[in-house]
């Protein structure tokens, strides 16, 4: 593995995106694009879906990833099974495997499914050249299994026909990225905030040359990132006016609606899930004898017609507006569900300081276990969504200052990054397992 490839292929595997890179031997990197719908598309949701059609007279079952598994949730006249963000799962040793439409499929099969169906819709081979995986530094989960969630990437890679894939931190492939930009020894601070998990690493890179050499001096991450601020998002906004925290009568008692319904919204394709597991079916039952029977009602609407989607979307609109403005109002309207709010930065802010804070102190241990102090932090590159997001941004300006805050393109650095490492013929010192 130490000589350079002709191609590399870097693969940022996401919680909610997955974006893909190559790189030829000489040259900067190329970003796959996506054509769908007219639009090119550089990010492919990490979803798949399943489902049947008639195919010459016989019932087929077809799946399909991306934006076209998207596609086949909302069209879809017959029964499906959708599956997203299952990268949060990798580590869970409590997830063995899942059953679509009698099939049992492992963690790896997942994986390799979906990696296959970005493969074929980017066109690529992979067995022509180097390809370069990206993994969290922590993983997600209460107590995930880092030894476990590699195993797994190892054997989906193979199912894919990938024998020796090479596996670097995320953060470190945005730092890689990022450091054909300096002109000087640096040491450098990478944040890189996902779906799932929010990761640093810290780095030193030194000209030897016509060579820049990187070491690395300390990783730290949380399973804390932009699904949770969504999700704290529609905790105070959305769920309360579907029902959260309001009473049923059963046998001349008020109860409380259980909160496990609402649980369902950390992720927008949960819901629809609610249709099979029997969670709508009770729910119809406790609207009949709700105190807020219209609240229920609303609720049941989202998950019989799979509104979920477009919810979220609503949701990520009113976050990204608050990103720029100090206000805006939330919309949702779809069917016979009208949900409108007025809300503040400040608000927002409230809602996820408790997350920002253990960010904080995640970050607090990369720097410890770096053995560095922030005042020795040449520049902190900031990729991924959520650091757009005014707290987390002001979190790294007063510590380090705004005029030492780099942000390259949000979503595409670190495949970029990986893709680059993986024609470096010091290749192998970059990986991990």
């Amino acid at each position: 593995m130490s000589s350079p490839s002709s191609v590399s292929v870097g693969i940022d595997f996401g919680t909610s995106n997955t974006v893909v890179a190559v790189a030829g031997r000489e040259g900067p990197p190329r970003v796959v694009r996506f054509a769908h719908k007219g639009e090119e598309l550089t990010t492919f949701m990490s979803a798949l879906c399943w489902w049947h059609e008639r195919v010459d007279g016989v019932n087929t079952k077809r799946h399909d990833g991306g934006p076209w598994a998207v596609d086949a949730f909302l069209t879809a006249i017959t029964n499906l099974r959708f599956i997203q963000s299952f990268k949060t799962f990798a580590a869970s040793a409590s997830f063995r495997d899942t059953i679509v439409f009698g099939e049992r499929m492992t963690y790896e099969a997942l994986m390799a499914t979906f990696l296959a169906t970005v493969r074929r819709h980017a066109g690529l081979d992979l067995g022509a050249g180097r390809v370069v995986m990206g993994r969290p530094v922590r993983f997600a989960g209460g107590n995930p299994d880092e030894a476990l969630a590699m195993t797994r990437y190892r054997d989906a890679a193979a199912r894919l026909g990938v024998a020796e894939p090479g596996f670097v931190y995320e953060p470190v492939g945005a730092a890689f990225y990022y450091a054909r930009a300096l002109t000087a020894d640096a040491t450098v601070l990478v944040a890189d905030f996902g779906g799932g998990t929010t990761d640093f690493s810290v780095l030193r890179f030194e000209k030897q040359g016509n060579r820049r050499l990187a070491r690395p001096l300390g990783h730290a991450g949380i399973g804390i990132a932009g699904d949770t601020f969504d999700y704290r998002f529609i905790d105070r906004i959305v769920s309360p006016r579907l029902g959260k925290g309001t009473d049923y009568l059963s046998f001349g008692k008020s109860l409380t609606i259980p909160g496990h319904f609402y649980a369902n919204f950390a992720r927008w394709n949960q819901l629809s899930m609610m249709k099979a597991n029997g969670d709508l079916k009770e729910l119809r039952s406790l609207a009949r004898s709700a105190v807020a029977r219209e609240a229920l009602e609303r609720f049941i609407e989202i998950v019989e017609y799979d509104l979920g989607f477009a919810l979220y979307r609503a949701v990520s609109t009113a976050k990204r507006d608050l990103s720029t403005h100090e206000a805006t109002d939330f919309v949702f309207a779809d069917g016979g569900v009208d949900i409108r709010a007025h809300i503040t930065r400040a608000d927002f802010e409230s809602w996820i300081a408790d997350d920002v804070a253990r960010i904080r102190e995640t970050l607090d241990a990369a720097l410890a276990r770096a053995a560095v102090s922030a005042g020795r932090i040449d520049k902190v590159f900031l990729t991924g969504g959520t650091s757009l997001i005014p707290a987390i941004r002001r979190l790294f300006a007063d510590r380090f200052g705004e005029d030492r805050l780099v942000s390259g393109d949000q979503f595409e650095s670190i495949a970029a990054g990986l893709a680059l490492i993986g024609r470096e013929e010091d290749f192998a010192d970059w990986t991990v397992q």
